[in-house]
């Protein structure tokens, strides 16, 4: 399963050595590389982001502190010079605490142990309840075909009926099976399974044809390779 990654790092040239490391690892996907905590903050509401690479001094907001102001945040591994913040940064759960300069074989082992949680295990469940008007509608995987995020809630697409739910579609990304759907747009989530056709810049699914959205086409050709 691919894993979406944000680089946050007032440092060029330590930038420069996650990327590398980022681009050299399957299924590492860098979504954005942000200069301090205040840019960052922007790309973790508007993106869906599973990994981030934080350092911890950083001008007007540190790492920390950033990390603190986030209710529902991404695993995080700590990339700095600075040794005396190792307890603080486990105080926080993060994964893993990384000593510039980082070698390569000590920043595979903090990433493996991401891809060992729990959270990114193949989701072998076959259905799930949405709470639609008052009540729980049992909704099968294999019969949503997209769902299209609109403000404060999503239309689910079935091959029956379309559901709304109120719900943000990033809230929602995060609990679908990873290897079931993909985001394709800032609007759009699509079934793997129901893809018909696609090009360059668009899905076919049923009788729609959805834009893929520039910032998402990396992440989508991997996962239908």
């Amino acid at each position: 399963m691919p894993l979406n990654c944000l680089i946050v790092d007032d440092e060029p040239i330590a930038q420069d050595i996650l990327k590398g490391y980022v681009n050299d690892i399957p299924n590492l996907v860098l979504v954005c590389v942000c200069d301090n905590a205040m840019e960052a903050t922007t790309i973790v509401k508007e993106k869906k982001i599973d990994l981030m690479f934080l350092d911890i001094e950083m001008p007007k907001l540190s790492g920390l502190n950033f990390l603190k102001t986030l209710q529902d945040p991404p695993y995080v591994i700590f990339t700095t010079a600075y040794r005396e913040f190792a307890l603080d940064s486990y105080d926080l759960n993060a994964v893993d605490y990384l000593l510039k300069p980082i070698s390569f074989e000590r920043f595979l082992k903090a990433v493996n142990k991401v891809f060992a949680s729990s959270r990114f295990v193949e989701n072998t469940e076959e259905y799930r309840y949405f709470k639609v008007d008052k009540k729980n509608v049992k909704v099968y995987y294999q019969d949503i075909l997209y769902v299209k995020g609109l403000s404060n809630y999503v239309i689910i697409h079935t091959s029956r009926e379309q559901l709304i739910v109120y719900m943000r579609l990033l809230d929602l990304e995060r609990t679908l099976p990873a290897n079931k759907f993909v985001r394709i747009h800032k609007s759009y989530i699509v079934s793997l399974d129901n893809i018909k056709a696609y090009g360059s810049d668009y899905v076919e699914i049923a009788d729609e044809q959805l834009t893929i959205g520039n910032t998402f086409k990396e992440n989508f050709f991997k996962s239908v390779q």
